[in-house]
Parts: C-alpha cells; structure tokens; sequence
C-alpha cells in the first residue's frame, strides 16, 4: 500500500510542475520531488494528527465532574466548556487555508500540534476557570486548523485514493478519541489526580509534532534553492491554481456546513456530557467513561468503512438516513432506560457519531480541485461548527433548569432530524465548481 501511495505521490506532484528537471540547492542535493520515504512520513504524519484531534475533548468529557469541583464550576459554566469547542473550530478553523497559503500545510499542521501540546500541558495547571478556558482553547485552536487542512491533505497527495485515506485518518481520530474516553478516569486514579489524567495527553501531541518537521525542513530548502512551489514536498497553493470559488452561492455547500454543524452539535454534546448523564443514572464514573469510549471506538471500524462504502456511491442520503436512525433509537433508550440498556445506547449512538467522517468524505467528493476542496472544507466545517456553538451550553442550561435530563434529550433527538434532511441534500452527485458558477 506504501509502495502505491508513494508512486501516487511522486505522480500527482510531476504533473503540477513545469519540468521534470529536479531543483537542487547550492550543494547539489535534489530538493524537488518527495522520495518514498517522504511519503511514508506524511502518512504517519496524518495518522499521528488524527489521534491527537479529540482527546483533549473526550478526556475532559469523562472527568468533567471532578474539573468541575476542583475549579468550583456551576453547571452553566461547565456547559460554556463544553460549547469552547466549536467555537474555536469556527473561528481558527476560518484562517486554515489563508495560513497554509502562506506557510505550506505541512508547517501549519506542525504549529498545529505544537498548540495542542502547549494547551495541554498548561490548562490542568491553570488554577481557575479562566485560565482552563483559555489553555483549553489553545489547543482546539492547533485541533481547528487540523481538522479543516487533513481533507485538503487527503485530496492534494493521494487524489485517486480519497475514501481510504479519508478512512485511515478518520479511524485514527475515531481510536484517539476512544482510547482517552476509556483511560482518563483510571488514568487520573493512577496518577493522582485529574490535572495529570489531562496532561498526559500532550506527550501525544508532542510525538505528533516529529513527523512534519522534514516536511517543513524540505520545503524551506525548496524554497531557498529556487525550486517550484509544485515540487516540494508541500503542494502548491490553492490561490495559485485556480480563482476562489464563490462558495456560498453554493446549494451543496450550505447543505454540507449545515449536516456539519447539526453531526458535530450531536457530537459535542454526546461527548461533553455523555459520561454525566450514565452517572446520574446511577453508572459508576469509571464505568461512564467505558460507555464513553464504547460509543467512540464504534468510529474506528466504521470510520474506515463508511467513507470507502460512500466515496462508491452517487448518492450518500442512505447513509446519512441510517446514522440518523441510529441515532434517534440511541436518544430513546437514554430518555426510557438510561441505566439497564447502557451499552445498547452507546453503541448506537457511536453508529450515529460516524457521520463525521461521512461528512469528511463528502467534502472531498463535492469538489473536483485541490482549490474547490480547501474553500468547501473551510466554509462546511467553520460554518457548521458556529451553527454547533449553542447546542451543548443550552444542554446544560436546560438540564440545570429542568433538574433532569429528559428536555435535553428532546433537544438532542429533535435535532437529528433536520440533520438527516440536510445530509441527504449534502450527498446528491454534484460539485460545488459547478453550482457556484451558475
């Protein structure tokens, strides 16, 4: 599979350059085209980042009562928490493309990480809810570029492979955040305390870091050698390519940012407040943070599989159909039967989560171009995660006014239902090139 990759690689950048004469620096050492083993790199590179792209959410989504006491949190604030999220996808995840223009992708995917490492390692520390608030959304600040550029990554590199690369990086964002749902309480036993069961994700991040710095080593000595901008290991610019689309005179476009925004509110607020709604059903803390992980690893196979299943089809609208059935059965059984019928609950509703990378996917099959994929995966994802804002805060507000969990769980369910129609109006076989010109 390397091997394919990396002749896939080799091809995709040739084609963009003028010339196949390699560029070589004042020492005469080749600093055009990416080897194998710099494909390989950038593979690791992507799977490393995907593992890194939740824990910092799903680790404190387990341990959000303890964090809640130490910091002396009312339930309205601890619903701010978890709204800190999307927000800072919205807002960082907007200036991604303008920052890989400027830098290349690989070096902001590596500042990136390097964000998520330094939040990390800060906020359990902080010592008040301000200063957790702000290490929390230095970290989803480096999660938010990631999130917006892997597609372009994906889309760029390994354009006849978009379903499964799609799924590798999203089976490893499904297992990242899995394995820190399920370890975080016993984790934070075994260390001490909570502070140290959330800062041990950042040594993570850090190992996340290593696999850019050649890239962004390389392209620099590009650079300084006078070599294409196509024959780096960084491949060229949207803006150098093609004109910007006007994205948002786009159907296709809104109707994709729209199933982004409502999948990732469902998500969010599954992931936020999931654990504490087992716990007041009487389900042991560490047992909630199982349930958790449970409804998180479902994501790993079927991260893997859904979006080779949909990059197959011209139409995703029975996918999203499925997911959001699974979805509104999850939501039932947590309202009837929270405690007895747990495990059949999280399955399902880590079946319904998987309209994430259903999502991811469709952002590469609705644009022809690298250019079309960069635009439509900033204007989906920064879009849909300010329509995800409210959601997990009014979930807290409300369960704090209502003294249960049976209003937000009517929320949640109903949600599901505007975003089944929007997701099947996102998977009709069209590209948004084609939409915004007309």
């Amino acid at each position: 599979m390397m091997g394919l990759m990396a002749s896939e690689e080799t091809g995709t950048v040739t084609t963009r350059t003028e010339t196949p004469v390699p560029a070589r620096d004042t020492a005469g050492r080749d600093v055009s085209s990416p080897r194998a083993w710099m494909t390989r790199l950038l593979v690791v590179g992507i799977v490393l980042s995907a593992l890194n792209l939740r824990p910092a959410i799903t680790s404190l989504g387990a341990l959000l009562e303890e964090v809640r006491d130490g910091l002396g949190m009312s339930g309205s604030v601890a619903g701010l928490l978890t709204s800190v999220p999307p927000l800072c996808f919205a807002v960082f995840g907007a200036t991604a493309p303008r920052l890989a223009r400027r830098f290349g992708l690989g070096a902001v995917v590596c500042a990136g990480m390097t964000a998520i490492t330094a939040g990390l390692l800060i906020r359990p520390f902080a010592g008040s809810t301000p200063g957790f608030l702000a290490a929390s959304a230095l970290a989803l600040m480096g999660i938010a570029v990631s999130n917006v550029l892997m597609p372009v990554i994906v889309k760029r590199w390994f354009p006849d492979r978009v379903g499964s690369m799609t799924g590798l990086y999203s089976m490893a964002l499904a297992a990242g955040t899995a394995v820190a749902a399920a370890v975080a309480v016993p984790l934070a036993h075994a260390l001490g305390g909570w502070q140290q069961g959330l800062a041990i994700w950042a040594a993570l991040a850090g190992a996340a870091i290593l696999p850019w710095l050649p890239l962004v080593r390389k392209r620099e000595e590009g650079a300084r050698a006078g070599a294409p901008e196509g024959a780096a290991p960084q491949a060229p610019s949207p803006a150098a390519q093609h004109a910007p689309l006007r994205i948002a005179r786009s159907r296709t476009a809104w109707a994709l940012a729209v199933f982004f925004g409502l999948q990732a509110t469902g998500a969010y607020i599954t992931m936020g407040w999931m654990p504490q709604i087992f716990r007041d059903a009487g389900v042991p803390a560490g047992t909630a943070g199982v349930l958790l992980a449970v409804t998180m690893v479902m994501g790993v196979p079927l991260a893997f599989v859904i979006p080779r299943v949909a990059a197959r089809l011209p139409h995703q609208g029975p996918i999203v159909l499925t997911l959001g059935a699974c979805g509104l059965a999850g939501y039932a059984g947590l309202y009837l039967a929270p405690a007895s019928g747990a495990w059949a609950w999280a399955l399902l509703l880590g079946v319904s989560n998987c309209a994430f990378p259903l999502a991811l996917t469709m952002v590469g099959m609705r644009a022809r171009s690298g250019a079309g994929v960069a635009q439509l995966s900033a204007f989906a994802q920064s879009t849909g995660y300010l329509i995800s804002i409210p959601g997990p805060l009014l979930v807290g507000v409300l369960y704090q006014r209502s003294g249960g969990w049976g209003v937000p769980l009517a929320l949640m369910a109903g949600l599901m239902v505007p975003q089944m129609i929007v997701g099947v109006l996102a998977g009709r076989d069209r590209t948004v090139e084609d939409e915004a010109a007309r």
